[in-house]
């Protein structure tokens, strides 16, 4: 069976056929680092973790890009307003760049924690002003755009006359001009639907950078068609990101990619669903999210004790990326309950007495687990075949079934790449699976652990230190530096 993906823009299952093959370039909107990171960070950075797992399994070389948002996403996702990481520095009296260290140091430790792979390339769209400057030069040469007191807007309704702004979201543009209300301080617009791709700063505006349009800033939506343009071409395989971003963020990237490069970027776009608590969407904006770090320790109001990161990796992976996942101590109690089930049938074929005969089909096991990953990445049919197999595994230890020596092994080597290498989980205490813990993942960390310094922010350099020590890195300050040493 061919891999199967459901693709946001045709609205359907579609057999997975990448452009340049043995290459695969996949590009996923990142994090706005201005606050800790939550649950709602964690969903995509998991799903397309799992995707880029799978694809790497499957033969493929994958180019996972992964931006950070480091300026120009304003309050409530409009074109006005102080941008979010702007606003954290002024209550936090920090530099801006400052906060964005933090916060992106704090991301790269949580996901690291999860077991999230750390991406090929990882972009801040700071440093890719000049070329989102040349982009709206490009659009606005394409007459796709206006100039108007220093800012440049999109002009919605002129791109539309040829092409079709809202067909991601099935949107129609009759419907959004009569249901958008003319907002304060948006009066310099043709249209409300218009977005900024250039943004004239404000004389308190603190993320600022010189343009022939004076001194401002880049829409939001820019970074994305730039950065992915950048490193994978005008035209590439996957674009991923949450569905809060669907509207307007993807749809915004879109017309503007097509109106600055002449065509369509994105083959296959991916959106995983929301997560919810009480039915209504977790995230800080809403003022109802819970951060990966109070679920690590229990220290929330709503949460009845900490839960370990590959419990919260597991519960989101229950869970298909396109359906919603309702938070509740039950489900993630229920979910460490699973876990542990899982790792200790694994645990158990150590135990098993090898017979001559064996009553397990095992080669059925493998093959409904990976027909479940190659459709759609469904993770909770593929989980649920697992359990299927850990059954058999228990009843072989009680001697209701049997295993040979050789089918053991295959059983082993089957349960250790299913669970380990493509689901990414990994039993309590042990992190990045021994062979994943990388030089290149040491390095990172203590990058990260060395900017951490730099900046005074020594707690979170205890923290890097502490969580390395648990993953067997031991770092020892020294008077030029520090020195590292591996424990196996």
């Amino acid at each position: 069976m061919k891999l199967c993906i459901y693709n946001t823009l045709s609205r359907k299952k579609e057999i997975f056929e990448p452009l340049h093959p043995p290459l695969i370039g996949m590009y996923v909107c990142g994090p706005t680092v201005y606050g800790d990171p939550h649950l709602g960070h964690a969903r995509p950075a998991i799903t397309f973790d799992l995707v880029f797992r799978y694809l790497k399994h499957l033969g493929y070389r994958v180019r996972y890009v992964r931006n950070i948002t480091d300026v120009g996403h304003l309050e409530a996702d409009q074109d006005f307003g102080e941008d979010k990481i702007s606003k954290t520095a002024r209550l936090e009296q920090l530099e801006p760049m400052e906060v964005v260290q933090m916060y992106t140091n704090e991301y790269r430790l949580k996901m690291m924690q999860l077991n999230v792979l750390p991406p090929s390339i990882e972009p801040a769209a700071t440093g890719h002003m000049i070329e989102q400057q040349a982009l709206v030069e490009k659009i606005l040469e394409n007459g796709f755009a206006y100039e108007k007191a220093g800012s440049v807007y999109f002009d919605v309704e002129k791109y539309n006359r040829n092409n079709n702004y809202g067909k991601l979201s099935g949107r129609k543009i009759e419907d959004l001009i009569a249901s958008t209300r003319e907002l304060e301080k948006q009066q310099e617009k043709k249209s409300p639907l218009d977005f900024a791709i250039w943004k004239n700063a404000d004389p308190e505006h603190l993320m600022r950078w010189p343009s022939r349009w004076g001194e401002g800033f880049p829409g939001w939506h820019v970074e994305c068609s730039v950065m992915s343009a950048k490193y994978l071409g005008t035209e590439f395989d996957i674009h991923g990101g949450g569905m809060d971003l669907l509207f307007p963020h993807h749809e915004c990237e879109i017309a503007q990619t097509v109106a600055g490069y002449g065509k369509e970027a994105v083959r296959y776009w991916m959106h995983n669903n929301m997560v919810t608590l009480n039915g209504q969407k977790m995230g800080k904006s809403l003022g109802n999210a819970i951060s990966l770090e109070q679920f690590f320790s229990g220290e929330h109001s709503l949460l009845e004790k900490e839960y370990h990161p590959m419990t919260i990796r597991f519960f989101i992976l229950q869970a298909h990326y396109r359906s919603t996942l309702d938070f509740s101590n039950e489900a993630l109690q229920a979910a460490e309950r699973g876990l542990e089930r899982l790792f200790d049938g694994m645990k158990t074929l150590d135990r098993i007495t090898p017979s001559e005969k064996s009553t397990m089909d095992l080669e059925q096991l493998e093959k409904s687990f990976f027909e479940a990953m190659d459709d759609d990445f469904n993770s909770p049919i593929a989980i649920s075949h697992l359990f299927e197999g850990i059954k058999t595994i228990n009843n072989a230890a009680a001697g209701k079934e049997s295993m040979t020596e050789n089918d053991l092994e295959k059983c082993r080597q089957f349960y250790h790449k299913a669970v380990q290498e493509i689901l990414g989980l990994l039993p309590e205490g042990k992190a990045s699976g021994d062979q994943e813990l990388t030089r290149e993942l040491i390095e990172l960390l203590l990058q990260m652990r060395t900017d951490a310094r730099k900046n005074k922010d020594f707690d979170m350099a205890d923290r890097i230190r502490d969580e390395m020590a648990r993953l067997g890195v031991e770092v020892m300050d020294t008077k030029d530096g520090f020195e590292w040493k591996l424990h196996r």
